[in-house]
């Protein structure tokens, strides 16, 4: 009885391939030391909104905390990808979800808290959401539009709008500056969206290459 289970329980323990893949290739996921930073931040996003929509002494320096140590994986998970020679498919589509998700739940819950007006929120998250769908689109047919070099002064300016809100809340004397860094994100976020959008046509219509300038 023992040997015959010893027989059974090698056939048991290998998953069944999925059907039109290649007997040779791997389709198990692999979640390496970028991807798991990737997921680390993605996993603080309910926690930051929790601590920032909850009334209690010090959750501004809290929330601060937390928003920054997420921000700080964005910066690790690529550096590393490059420096380890990890950089995955998985790795590539998640990162730029889990940016995007960590942005917009701060802003909303600033708008939920009163310390960003709903409207200029709205301009911000539909950005996200139009040039992801321009990408997405062009991507069916083919088509890679690259990042614009306008993004890293999209995420620079949204994290210090961002931090500068949240310690308004204590500190009165950063309303004003938080105010006009907010301001610079609305304006980063209309001009680098005009510019994908405009690339996006011109590709589309008359199929020059897809490079942001």
């Amino acid at each position: 009885m023992s040997r015959e289970k010893e027989r059974i329980q090698p056939a048991a323990a290998i998953p069944e391939r999925p059907s039109g893949t290649p007997e040779t290739s791997s389709y198990r996921l692999n979640i390496n030391l970028p991807n798991g930073l990737t997921l680390f931040r993605i996993f603080l996003v309910p926690f930051l909104v929790v601590v920032l929509l909850t009334k209690f002494e010090g959750r501004e320096i809290v929330g601060l905390a937390i928003f920054l140590l997420a921000t700080a994986t964005d910066f690790f998970d690529g550096y590393l990808a490059r420096r380890r020679g990890e950089i995955t498919t998985f790795g590539t589509l998640l990162d730029p979800i889990a940016d995007k998700l960590l942005i917009s739940a701060a802003f909303i819950s600033l708008v939920e808290v009163g310390l960003a007006p709903a409207w200029m929120v709205v301009v911000v998250v539909g950005r996200e959401f139009a040039v992801t769908g321009l990408r997405s689109v062009a991507s069916g047919q083919g088509i890679v539009i690259a990042a614009s070099p306008w993004g890293k002064a999209k995420m620079a300016s949204q994290i210090t709008a961002i931090s500068l809100l949240i310690l308004s809340e204590r500190f009165s004397w950063l309303v004003l500056p938080g105010k006009i860094a907010l301001w610079v994100v609305v304006a980063v976020a209309i001009v680098s969206g005009a510019q994908y959008f405009r690339i996006f046509l011109r590709t589309i219509v008359s199929g020059a290459p897809a490079n942001p300038e």
